[in-house]
């Protein structure tokens, strides 16, 4: 993929982002979504056990594996339609995804003048502090040019 058009996608995915941001803090309820909105309806487990076509014991398990992590998506699909509710499924960066790539790119740049630094040293030609932030800022700016892909990859360290 150019990097053009990364970026461009990268804009697009951060605005869309953005909008979900806040549902980050929002805490599940204790018995999970599935109980406290069929709760919240009045409906009991055996009512939402006939709307999904499934025993009532069923609809315990469905409750216990999501509090635990274990339902599946398709699961969480299908109950959220029987309650009449939308299921939505979502990753929200804990940062947005410049501050991801800088960082990992940063990180590579480090590994790669590393290496250059201590062939340096062994030689006697350390940088200065400040020769070595314009070596990290050239290199970070070299990495950005290279194929996303790269930037991913353990083995580029």
């Amino acid at each position: 993929m150019n990097l053009r058009r990364n970026k461009l996608i990268r804009e697009q995915m951060e605005a869309k982002l953005r909008r979900l941001k806040p549902l980050g803090n929002i805490e599940p309820p204790r018995h999970g979504w599935i109980r406290a909105i069929r709760e919240a309806l009045g409906m009991t487990g055996s009512q939402l056990a006939r709307r999904l076509g499934v025993t009532r014991q069923r609809i315990s398990r469905i409750e216990q594996d999501e509090v635990s992590g274990k339902v599946t998506l398709e699961t969480m699909h299908k109950t959220a339609e029987a309650l009449d509710c939308e299921f939505v499924y979502a990753l929200i960066p804990r940062f947005d995804l410049t501050a991801i790539i800088t960082r990992q790119v940063e990180k590579l740049a480090r590994a790669r003048l590393e290496r250059a630094s201590a062939t340096m040293r062994l030689e006697a030609q350390e940088l200065t502090p400040r020769e070595k932030r314009k070596a990290l800022e050239d290199e970070v700016e070299a990495i950005l040019s290279e194929s996303t892909r790269l930037w991913w990859e353990d083995d580029a360290l």
